[in-house]
């Protein structure tokens, strides 16, 4: 049974080599390789932090909108976790 969810997730182009596009494509493969389907991706533009932790002081957002079957999420925040470019994620289920 497949379901629909929402990634939020920040990237940082800190101790990344080329394009923002190809960052944001690539984290869409490497979702579709763990089992999700890839229905949406919006770029929310760039945003500054109100702390600057980790000394980083802002991000690239991007809103993924997919569907897959329930332990899709647990698996993409595994292989999220693993790139160097990935400040934050957030998931939701869509209604």
């Amino acid at each position: 049974m497949n379901r629909k969810y929402e990634g939020l997730i920040v990237l940082t182009t800190k101790s990344h080599e080329g394009s923002l596009e190809d960052l944001v494509t690539g984290i869409s493969k490497d979702m579709e390789a763990e089992g999700a389907k890839v229905e949406k991706i919006e770029q929310l533009g760039r945003r500054e932090f109100a702390n600057n932790a980790r000394n980083v002081a802002g991000g690239h957002y991007v809103n993924y909108t997919f569907s897959g079957e329930p332990g899709v999420i647990s698996r993409i925040q595994a292989k999220l976790s693993l790139n160097v470019a990935v400040y934050l994620n957030q998931f939701n289920r869509v209604a």
